[in-house]
């Protein structure tokens, strides 16, 4: 049987079909690669991720911290294997990375803001100057954490509004954590007339500070003239407590300092100005 000639081509329609048949096994083939590789590739990225889950839970790594890493690594691992499926397909992947690197590049550019503030919560939770719960001041705002994100921090005023401070924001400042250490320091300054009786003074607030439980007995607490003002004798006042009394124990020693200075006949000076007058005879 003559063989049939594929008008203006020169070959035969029977190297047509052996070229389709051969083509279409090579891009079996491939595919069929390529599916392998993506889900073996998909089953390695989630054994490799939920082993570092492990390992960060067994170390008790803070959880954001913990899922922050694991959808980045599982992301970057995922798009390794995306590329190398593609590149079973026959695809030149090298300008498939470009196109990538591209992107990416354009995204930063536009996002930079936000780029900012995912970098400082990165080192938030990397570091943790804070935690949740923690009472902090950063960013020209003070309250009480109550959620670190990758972008934001969520704040909750004495008042009890919520406010969200930008991530850059707070690590651009300085951050002050009221709630790092278990005591802290009350820091009084009480003023009393020069005729007052300093050793009367400083044994009444001896014994106001001995009488509230809350005030620690080490650190000691310290009471010393600290000024001689313009119109009083000035004492500091500076007794320990936990942090969690800390405000309790000031409002409560400031009011009970009044209540026994006016029992004991202590005075609390105003400020005054002497005037001198002088007359000049004519």
């Amino acid at each position: 049987m003559d063989e049939v000639t594929v008008p203006n081509l020169g070959i035969t329609w029977d190297e047509v079909v052996t070229f389709l048949k051969t083509s279409a096994l090579d891009f079996g083939i491939a595919l069929l690669t390529a599916i392998v590789i993506f889900y073996v590739g998909r089953m390695v990225v989630r054994m490799i991720t939920r082993g570092m889950r492990k390992v960060m839970d067994a170390r008790q790594v803070d959880k954001t911290l913990v899922t922050f890493v694991s959808n980045l690594v599982h992301m970057i691992l995922m798009v390794v294997v995306a590329i190398a499926a593609v590149g079973a397909l026959g695809v030149q992947t090298t300008s498939f990375i470009a196109i990538l690197g591209a992107a990416g590049l354009a995204v930063g550019l536009a996002l930079q803001g936000s780029l900012s503030n995912f970098a400082a919560g990165v080192l938030i939770i990397i570091f943790r100057p804070y935690k949740v719960g923690d009472w902090i001041e950063g960013g020209g705002v003070s309250g009480s954490v109550v959620e670190v994100q990758i972008l934001t921090t969520i704040l909750k005023t004495g008042d009890n509004k919520q406010v969200i401070v930008p991530n850059s924001q707070i690590m651009g400042s300085i951050i002050t954590n009221y709630s790092a250490n278990d005591t802290r320091r009350v820091d009084m300054v009480v003023g009393v007339s020069y005729e007052d009786d300093l050793d009367k003074v400083r044994k009444t607030i001896e014994e106001l500070i001995a009488a509230d439980d809350r005030i620690l007995d080490d650190p000691a607490p310290t009471i010393a003239v600290s000024e001689l003002a313009d119109s009083s004798v000035n004492f500091v006042v500076r007794p320990w407590v936990n942090t969690a009394d800390y405000w309790g124990v000031m409002f409560d020693l400031t009011e009970a300092i009044k209540k026994r200075f006016d029992q004991d006949g202590i005075s609390f000076p105003f400020p005054q100005q002497d005037v001198h007058l002088y007359k000049h005879d004519d």
